[in-house]
């Protein structure tokens, strides 16, 4: 019984959703359009303003699925219709970062410059301003390309516990660690 997959997703007044033959899933916005490929046993029912995904067995695979896809079409309704934004943070001395034509050039303390190329789908911001760590702002209608590309710009230089150093989201806690001479007492 998947509660998720239950619960019937509610379509904003300017959102439209429709679904071919070959169960590919349309979400038109006003930020945008997204589709997606459905399994060809979930069946996406749209009646008036919501729309429902129904299995059709109990089969562990169908309960798997349906849950997973009513998640993926409700966060392409959200997407098309407001967007998702990223907040990253880059905490470090000397460390920059820039945007020049959508690619994302880094200054992180290794040898060389690191440069990005973020896809034409997510826009890309970066500020740098005096007395504080430098910020990339990500905005797009995909969660999940979204979150890969976070992912991505994060690996550049993962947080460090010692001394906290590194590529952060804003707000996100990072758990410190006490250096050598806290271990000898």
């Amino acid at each position: 019984m998947s509660r998720i997959g239950k619960k019937p997703i509610t379509l904003p007044a300017n959102v439209t959703v429709s679904v071919s033959d070959d169960n590919v899933v349309t979400v038109k916005g006003p930020k945008g359009t997204l589709a997606r490929t459905i399994d060809r046993d979930i069946k996406v029912e749209v009646e008036g303003s919501e729309l429902t995904v129904v299995r059709p067995t109990e089969q562990k695979r169908h309960k798997a699925l349906h849950g997973l896809y009513r998640s993926l079409i409700s966060n392409m309704v959200t997407g098309v219709h407001e967007g998702y934004k990223a907040e990253l943070e880059i905490v470090g001395v000397g460390y920059k970062a820039s945007v020049n034509n959508n690619i994302l050039e880094m200054s992180l303390g290794y040898s060389h410059g690191i440069y990005f190329a973020v896809p034409s789908e997510v826009k890309v911001t970066a500020t740098m301003e005096k007395g504080q760590n430098p910020k990339v702002f990500l905005e797009c209608i995909d969660k999940e390309l979204l979150g890969q590309i976070a992912a991505k710009i994060r690996s550049f230089r993962k947080v460090e516990p010692y001394k906290g150093k590194g590529i952060r989201f804003i707000g996100e806690q990072i758990r410190r660690k006490a250096g050598k001479a806290a271990a000898k007492k």
